[in-house]
């Protein structure tokens, strides 16, 4: 009996020892490099971002200014948002991941493409230069549209982000397909309402971030 209590003892203090060493290895990663919220950083940079091609589109610069936005989009929110991404799955968070991922192709195809067009790099000719743009509209449109059906298991704030972000992407489209400036400037304005809905997504995460108490975002649309 003495060997089998011995044994249990024994065994006892190997699972404690076992649980604190796990209990450990979990506040180190807590505390590590890449414990956090990948959004402290994707959004502010996509708020940018967006804030340069919303107000490029309602005018605030001349219509032949198209590059204004580029230096911001390409060396801050392209770049910011693939950083997020990387730090999102390496948290495991592929949601946030994908959506993060999505978005700096989004804008890095972005920049690519004006600079394509106006330093000639694709061989593009200028009468084909708007069915280009209709083509990276298009191809873009339905990325987003379906990315906000994937997102009505979310907060509703989210899929209103994207939601707007789509009719955002119609409305430039319709600009360039009946080159009106109109439909361009209606474009613009839908992106700084979805830059204010991002802000708004900031600093819920950024009260959270600093140990303050989560802002409603709003019940998802799909429940299961």
């Amino acid at each position: 009996m003495a060997a089998v209590d011995s044994s249990a003892n024994e065994s006892g203090r190997t699972g404690t020892v076992e649980v604190t060493e796990a209990e450990e290895l979990t506040e180190q990663a807590a505390t590590g490099p890449m414990f956090g919220d990948p959004l402290m950083l994707g959004l502010p940079v996509f708020i940018a971002g967006a804030t340069a091609l919303g107000l490029v589109l309602v005018g605030v610069v001349p219509a032949t200014a198209t590059g204004a936005s580029l230096p911001i989009i390409l060396a801050s929110t392209a770049i910011g948002l693939i950083i997020s991404t990387i730090w999102a799955a390496a948290l495991g968070q592929n949601a946030v991941a994908a959506v993060l991922g999505i978005f700096a192709g989004f804008w890095f195809s972005y920049a690519v493409l004006v600079l394509g067009l106006t330093h000639n790099w694709f061989g593009i000719t200028a009468a084909a230069a708007q069915s280009t743009q209709e083509l990276f509209l298009v191809a873009w449109l339905v990325t987003i549209v379906m990315l906000t059906l994937a997102t009505l298991r979310l907060p509703v704030a989210y899929t209103a982000l994207f939601f707007v972000v789509d009719v955002a992407l119609l409305l430039v489209f319709l600009g360039v397909n009946e080159a009106s400036t109109g439909m361009l400037k209606a474009g613009g304005y839908a992106v700084l309402v979805f830059t204010a809905i991002g802000v708004y997504l900031f600093f819920g995460a950024a009260s959270l971030a600093t140990g303050g108490p989560a802002m409603p975002l709003g019940k998802p649309l799909l429940r299961s």
